[in-house]
């Protein structure tokens, strides 16, 4: 039986840009549905099982570009699927800032394994 709490998709957003609650969420959208589309393509069986439960999602909060970037490898090195935001600078941020980055849907302990320790956003 597949539980809702044994798939899961984190979301890391950049703290330090101090971007509106509009802006953080339009990037955590973006941040979610690609990371799923890499899922989908490289790991469909991770994909699945997440959108047949409850599609867990949880958003955490990083302090900097190096903290990001720092997980995206972290992650990668497991073989969880990931996806970094690069904005496109039409508001808030200037073009090509990093901020934020989406991993999994995958097992939850392999997740936790890159973002065990980070607060809530």
């Amino acid at each position: 039986m597949i539980r809702s709490f044994d798939f899961k998709q984190v979301i890391a957003v950049r703290a330090d840009l101090g971007m509106s609650v509009g802006k953080t969420s339009a990037q955590v959208a973006h941040a979610s549905v690609s990371a799923l589309e890499k899922c989908r393509k490289h790991n469909p069986t991770w994909a699945k099982r997440w959108l047949q439960i409850e599609q867990r999602k949880i958003a955490l909060r990083v302090e900097s570009v190096n903290e990001l970037k720092a997980l995206e490898m972290r992650a990668r090195k497991l073989g969880l699927p990931t996806a970094m935001v690069k904005d496109m600078g039409l508001t808030e941020v200037p073009p090509g800032t990093l901020t934020a980055l989406g991993i999994g849907p995958a097992p939850s302990d392999l997740v936790d394994r890159v973002t065990g320790s980070l607060p809530l956003l």
